[in-house]
């Protein structure tokens, strides 16, 4: 996947959550609860790379200027993927967000795939660890009391759509989130399906 891809099984520790449906999916859905904090934010482990919340952002910053990749002014959250080697555990990919009110800006995911490899001799997928990063995020975001989550698609559709994220216009996106880097915008929404661009747009 080149230099830099932004983008589990032997398992252990908490499975990640499966991807959601997208909106449209479940026409007039119930608001589903949001997973607390301290739920949202537990380490986890999936096909030997594990994932947590970066308690120093800068590190996951690293990733994103070597991949050439925006970062936010004032990350909310961030989450690191990291594999073990023979000193210890290295970071290998990273996400972050910055959030306004009730909606939120994803920035990444960003899988470095020069460090990816496995001691068994197979190689990680970056797909799987964008995948993983991103329902991460998207768990912390909502715990967090964001609703909208909206993100630059960077070449990795699949993932977006995986997890339910819509193209929608630049207009969606409130006042305070706008003007970021990139090209084209994925929005997804908790809850219900019943929701306007301009509603969004509000936040």
């Amino acid at each position: 996947m080149g230099r830099s891809s932004r983008t589990g099984g032997r398992a252990g520790g908490r499975r990640p959550a499966a991807p959601r449906p997208a909106p449209d999916e479940v026409p007039g859905a119930p608001v589903v609860a949001s997973p607390s904090l301290a739920a949202a934010t537990l380490p986890r482990v999936w096909q030997d790379v594990g994932y947590r919340p970066l308690a120093d952002v800068e590190r996951a910053r690293v990733l994103f200027d070597y991949a050439a990749t925006s970062w936010p002014e004032r990350p909310a959250l961030a989450w690191g993927a990291w594999m073990a080697d023979d000193g210890g555990e290295r970071l290998v990919g990273a996400v972050a967000a910055e959030r306004h009110v009730t909606t939120a800006m994803l920035h990444g995911p960003v899988v470095v795939t020069e460090q990816l490899g496995r001691r068994d001799g197979e190689p990680a997928d970056p797909l799987e660890i964008a995948g993983q990063l991103l329902g991460a995020a998207i768990d912390h975001a909502t715990a967090l009391g964001a609703a909208t989550l909206y993100a630059r698609p960077q070449g990795l559709d699949r993932v977006w759509v995986r997890f339910g994220f819509i193209p929608v216009p630049e207009v969606a996106l409130p006042p305070a989130l706008a003007g970021r880097p990139g090209a084209g915008l994925y929005a997804w929404r908790g809850g219900s399906a019943l929701w306007t661009l301009r509603e969004a747009a509000q936040g």
